[in-house]
């Protein structure tokens, strides 16, 4: 008996829809055939529908979109990309911070023992260096950019993935990475690396990344104590690129360098139409309420509101992180010890050496010049002391004991407890000599193990990271502290969520649910709220990097967030972030955990993820695809010539 051929593959019945637009939420039904949204109305049939989603008192909105991460090593092992997708994000862009695989391996001949992408990504991004080899030795086969686009058609995506050329890997391209960290580019390199780009913006890539950051260090020996390639680029060379991503209708992606305003000021100024003619558009990391430095985001959105304002003629944006900026550290291993010459000095030892870090502790030469750096602002009549008393300093990183918590050390006792509370009572301890202070003799018997007399913090902290080196796992948080600050810059019209470095900082940090956090500070606020906040994780983000997605349009692909509301203002991240070991890996990696709040993740009009498991097919088949800028997606321009011949599907 023949079977009749269902008019739509999925339909969603019942849900609140929130369709990225801004407008309201409103209750009606979404129906999705061959990966396409195919119509909307209220009332629509299960029995034209192969299944049946019933989401009555669930909130539907098109997939969400992570504008910064750091998956360009994972997914080529696990392209499924499980940890995004299960929080809802059903788009990534890959390619952030000047660094990417666009290249391959480019070790060269002449120098085998370079490895530039481990050079790169390990320290910038605190991927561990066995991690990113099993990576690159798996999968990486290209050795040129356009490769590297068409082998996504053979790898089974999760999310759609999206990627920026990576100024670093662009520069060893030209100029080798002995050259491109140690002398200016010529005129022929500069124009070599433009021909190269625009080259690329033609194949496929959303536009450009570049870099300013001064904490970011290649890993390898003999350049630990160099800047990545895109740091050594001169203006001219930031021009001539700036000016490639203009003419492309591509965007720009980077982060300031405080060391350099004249630089920093000059990148940002590409963005004005007065200037050059027409705007660039330019994505900068990122608007965030410091700790250390009240007042910096003032500032950053004054200069954003101004390069966007009708005298500059700007397209620019700022990106925010929508939760506290908490960052863990295993001994040193942490991109905050980055901000001092010292603290460098032990992060530049390989993870497995932990002889050579306490023998870096031992000298006395090093203990001078590290307690330099950590009490550096914290006693004297100096600039430094002033800057610290008016929260105005140039870091991020407090070094006060009060802000940093043990998560797990071998003195159990101590797990939870900050490193004040800690410090006070071996100071008392050490005064009383040994008769008081102690909270018990197991304390005691610990604080008997430190150099007597405990002079200030610095030392304090010198022997924690002697005696147990990465087992010393603590935390702080440097940034967003303020819930009335962070909600804020959140929906600041100059800002957008999502500098969530997913993939990145392994054991460092999770921000894997941000959008998720970001739905939940509207949610707590108002529907009005709400329908801002999928705008502000969908259709805007989509603009910006000029991709088709974000939307619910007939026609779109049909990527689908379901939220369940109760369960997303119940959820806790902090207490839902925990480490695990991943098998793929080898090693252990920061997660979140948000089930429960996520229904259902859909890429292309199929489940991908069911609110408490994957579904089978997912990461056996594709899901997600690349996606181009629109102006090269042909999949969704043939798509859109077919829906001008169906339009009674619209609306039911």
């Amino acid at each position: 008996m023949a079977t009749t051929k269902k008019r739509w593959d999925l339909l969603v019945k019942n849900a609140l829809v929130f369709d990225g637009t801004g407008m309201p939420g409103q209750e009606y039904d979404v129906a999705m055939k061959d990966g396409k949204i195919a119509a909307k109305g209220i009332d629509l049939q299960s029995k034209d529908a192969t299944k049946t989603i019933n989401a009555n008192g669930q909130w539907l909105m098109p997939g969400l979109i992570d504008i910064h991460c750091h998956f360009d090593l994972e997914v080529e092992v696990s392209p499924d990309l499980p940890e995004t997708v299960r929080h809802g994000t059903t788009t990534v862009v890959n390619g952030n911070c000047s660094l990417g695989i666009a290249f391959g391996k480019q070790m060269s001949p002449e120098r085998p023992w370079e490895n530039p992408i481990l050079d790169c990504f390990a320290r910038v991004e605190n991927i561990p260096k066995t991690v990113l080899n099993m990576c690159v030795e798996k999968a990486v086969t290209w050795d040129n950019p356009t490769d590297y686009i068409k082998h996504f058609d053979d790898i089974p995506l999760g999310p759609n993935v999206c990627v920026l050329f990576p100024h670093t890997m662009l520069r060893i391209e030209a100029m080798g990475l002995e050259e491109s960290i140690s002398r200016k580019a010529t005129l022929l390199e500069i124009q070599k690396m433009a021909n190269i780009t625009r080259e690329a913006m033609g194949e496929g890539y959303v536009g450009i990344s570049s870099d300013g950051l001064p904490l970011h260090y290649l890993a390898n020996d003999p350049h630990k104590n160099a800047k990545i390639p895109a740091q050594h680029a001169t203006i001219k060379e930031i021009l001539a690129l700036g000016h490639v991503a203009r003419e492309t209708n591509r965007i720009w992606q980077c982060t300031p360098d405080p060391d350099n305003l004249l630089r920093t000021i000059t990148t940002f100024f590409m963005t004005s139409g007065k200037i050059h003619g027409k705007p660039l558009t330019i994505t900068a990391t990122a608007a965030m309420d410091l700790n250390s430095n009240k007042r910096a985001k003032d500032g950053l959105l004054r200069f954003s509101k101004l390069l966007n304002s009708n005298f500059i003629n700007g397209d620019f944006t700022f990106q925010a992180l929508s939760s506290p900026f908490r960052v863990y550290a295993d001994g040193v291993t942490t991109p905050l010890m980055e901000e001092k010459e010292a603290f460098r000095e032990l992060n530049c030892i390989e993870l497995e050496d932990p002889d050579a870090r306490r023998a870096l502790l031992s000298d006395p030469g090093y203990i001078e010049r590290f307690r330099k750096d950590w009490m550096m602002g914290k006693k004297g009549y100096n600039f430094a002391r002033l800057q610290r008393k008016l929260h105005i300093e140039p870091t991020t990183f407090s070094r006060n004991p009060e802000d940093m918590f043990i998560d797990s050390c071998p003195v159990t006792a101590w797990n939870k407890q900050n490193l004040e509370d800690i410090y006070q009572r071996l100071l008392q301890f050490q005064t009383s000599g040994g008769s008081n202070g102690a909270a018990d003799e197991s304390e005691a018997e610990e604080f008997k193990k430190f150099p007597n007399p405990i002079t200030d913090d610095a030392m304090f902290v010198m022997h924690l990271l002697k005696e147990w080196d990465k087992k010393f796992r603590w935390y702080t948080t440097t940034a967003n502290v303020r819930p009335d600050v962070l909600k804020e810059l959140v929906f600041h019209e100059e800002t957008l969520p999502g500098f969530n470095d997913s993939g990145a900082h392994l054991t460092n940090m999770a921000f894997y649910d941000g959008n998720l956090l970001t739905l939940k500070m509207a949610a707590e606020d108002s529907l009005e709220l709400v329908s801002k906040a999928v705008k502000r994780l969908t259709r805007d983000p989509a603009d910006m990097f000029n991709i088709n997605a974000g939307t619910l349009d007939i026609g779109a692909q049909a990527d689908i967030t379901l939220i369940n509301p109760e369960a997303l203002l119940a959820y806790d991240s902090l207490t839902h972030t925990k480490m695990l070991y991943r098998e793929l890996f080898q090693h252990d990696q920061m997660v979140n955990r948000s089930d429960g709040v996520v229904e259902k993740t859909i890429i292309a009009g199929k489940v991908a993820w069911d609110g408490k498991k994957y579904t089978p097919k997912f990461g056996k088949e594709s899901f997600g695809r690349l996606l181009k800028p629109r102006d090269l997606d042909t999949q969704m321009l043939t798509s859109e010539k077919s829906i001008n011949t169906s339009k009674k599907e619209v609306m039911v």
